[in-house]
């Protein structure tokens, strides 16, 4: 991403850096509020005639969007431009060549388009009401996360060999044993390790946390850093390198991980290295990890994004009905006498 935004206009530039400086939000979080942005921008000028008829949409410069133009913006235009995202908006990767964009990414961009319009009204102080407030989304179904069982996690792991085995078996225990996001992983550093027992995690809005190491994850650490000493660069500060001697990205890991379920014999499509961070959380779970502590070793900020980890197999919901202290107790057998009808 082009982090100077030179293509938007100066009143979208005030409002992504008042989201990385004031609020806080990551970069990679501005990044696409800009891309949100962006596309409502596009299409604004094109249903207002603004752009040449026969301009390719993604041709469309915003450069000249301005407060005239984003003051006359209504509720109902808002409504229309998610009903274009539904219906009309090209999408690729939709089968039988159909349009719309689906419900996860419409509610992200009305979140977009609500923090963009609230900051005009509040900051910029452009608007005296602000149209995006009461704009509503379909509400998101939610799938429950596709995880690895223990069984499939013990043959990923146990297949890591050959070139740089050291190196991604560490990777593979630390997503299973610690739940990391791709990039917090790629954004470890040597001395993020703390007394060889706990990391520090940076994680969205660049908010600290510490992991906790496990015998596992202290023995692949332990495995893996005379290897690393043999490529990093001198001064490198990452815990994760590449045989170009320096930070590891999260394009390698992703590749690597799908190499290594490939190799393990598992479903490289199905499974991903963000998967692995949902493996570790549902296995944690299962295995009697509190939510609210789940909440903590993950980052989350709200606990109802914590929650989806809280779906369980049939077989523990048997299980817990069978411990119940009165599992065991029985009716009392009938010694005689009458019954109701007679008494």
């Amino acid at each position: 991403m082009n982090r100077s935004f030179e293509d938007a206009p100066d009143i979208l530039r005030r409002f992504l850096t008042y989201v990385e400086t004031i609020q806080g939000k990551s970069p990679r979080t501005a990044d696409e509020y800009y891309l949100d942005l962006r596309l409502f921008f596009r299409y604004l000028k094109q249903v207002r005639g603004l752009c040449p008829t026969d301009m390719a949409f993604d041709e469309i410069p915003i450069k000249d969007v301005d407060a005239a133009l984003l003051k006359s913006v209504t509720l109902m235009d808002l409504y229309d431009y998610m009903s274009y995202l539904s219906r009309d908006r090209e999408n690729a990767s939709r089968p039988n060549g159909r349009n719309g964009i689906g419900s996860a990414a419409r509610a992200r961009k009305a979140v977009s388009l609500r923090m963009f319009f609230k900051y005009l009204t509040k900051q910029e102080m452009l608007l005296d009401e602000n149209p995006a407030a009461m704009l509503e989304t379909a509400k998101i179904k939610k799938s429950l996360p596709r995880h690895l069982t223990t069984e499939e996690s013990v043959s990923l792991l146990s297949g890591v060999d050959g070139e740089n085995a050291a190196r991604d078996f560490c990777i593979l225990t630390l997503f299973l044993n610690c739940g990391l996001r791709v990039s917090e992983l790629c954004g470890i550093d040597l001395a993020d390790i703390q007394n060889g027992e706990t990391l520090v995690i940076t994680g969205k809005g660049n908010k600290e946390r510490t992991v906790y190491l496990n015998d596992a994850c202290r023995s692949a650490i332990a495995a893996y850093l005379p290897e690393r000493a043999k490529v990093a660069a001198p001064g490198e500060r990452a815990l994760f390198v590449t045989r170009r001697k320096t930070r590891i990205t999260a394009m390698t890991v992703k590749w690597l991980v799908k190499k290594r379920l490939e190799e393990a014999g598992l479903d490289a499509e199905k499974y991903s290295a963000h998967k692995l961070r949902h493996t570790a959380a549902t296995l944690m779970y299962q295995n009697g990890v509190d939510v609210l502590a789940l909440k903590e070793i993950l980052g989350h900020e709200q606990l109802n994004t914590t929650q989806i980890y809280t779906h369980v197999s049939n077989d523990i919901l048997r299980r817990a009905a069978d411990v119940n202290p009165l599992a065991t107790v029985r009716p009392p057998e009938k010694t005689g006498g009458t019954n109701e009808e007679e008494a």
